[in-house]
């Protein structure tokens, strides 16, 4: 299939339970258990534990329903707000906010934090607390100058960002756009957490593809400090995953500051 003929999540919207069912499910021929879930959780585990992130307001802007990239957050901020692009997404993550028959589980992802963290005791809790730190779950609109027009947004300590940058993104100049405007979400001196998949040109959602922009780790390197950042961590890891549902190569953790 012509990648122009790929559709593109935040225009045409995608089906965002077999998303979860495709990528953060613990079915069987889940394939990307090392790459999708330990990754981002182990590193935002280790980040957050340094101790030097935290603050009142963190903001979420993540590819699709996924919750288990905030469980180490909600340890450290008073409230997390989320922005998702389409109404699906909010319908999927506020049935699992709301505890409501059919939510997706996320109990896997749970006691895979408890054993990165080493702290099973609080295996219980977690979901609990995460659930609590979420007073939002809001649409966005990527391209109005004010995000979630009419409401205005408290400037955040950090915003998370996971795979969303690499699905909205035409080329080069979009994803700088973008960057620009998620950075302008922070207060000076917040932090920007992204993770992202290099090398990556389309992604499957049952019978869909979908487009995603294809960009190397020097990349997004050069794109944090041209828009002022300090990069404090970049980790990249290599592929695991034996699937055909998507194509990138390598996995990219990068925590900067302004």
């Amino acid at each position: 299939m012509d990648s122009s003929t790929h559709k593109r999540y935040h225009v045409h919207g995608m089906d965002s339970r077999q998303h979860l069912e495709h990528y953060a499910s613990d079915k069987p021929d889940m394939a990307f258990e090392e790459d999708a879930l330990k990754f981002p959780i182990e590193n935002l585990a280790k980040t957050f534990a340094k101790g030097h992130i935290r603050g009142d307001v963190l903001i979420d802007l993540t590819l699709g329903s996924m919750i288990h990239p905030l469980y180490a957050a909600c340890e450290f901020f008073k409230h997390i707000i989320v922005l998702k692009v389409s109404d699906q997404c909010i319908m999927e993550m506020k049935r699992w906010l709301d505890s409501r028959t059919g939510a997706f589980n996320w109990e896997h992802t749970t006691k895979l934090h408890a054993e990165i963290e080493g702290n099973s005791d609080e295996l219980q809790d977690k979901e609990g607390k995460v659930r609590s730190a979420i007073p939002h779950v809001m649409k966005c609109d990527l391209e109005k100058e004010n995000m979630t027009d009419p409401i205005v947004l408290p400037p955040a300590d950090c915003i998370i960002s996971a795979w969303l940058l690499d699905v909205i993104s035409k080329d080069q100049d979009d994803y700088i756009r973008y960057l620009r405007k998620i950075s302008g979400l922070l207060k000076p001196g917040g932090h920007l957490i992204i993770i992202g998949s290099l090398d990556m040109t389309y992604y499957t959602v049952g019978n869909d593809k979908f487009h995603a922009f294809r960009y190397d780790e020097d990349f997004a390197r050069k794109a944090l400090v041209g828009e002022g950042f300090v990069i404090d961590d970049c980790k990249v890891k290599k592929r695991t995953a034996v699937s055909d549902l998507i194509d990138y190569k390598a996995l990219t953790f990068i925590a900067a500051h302004k």
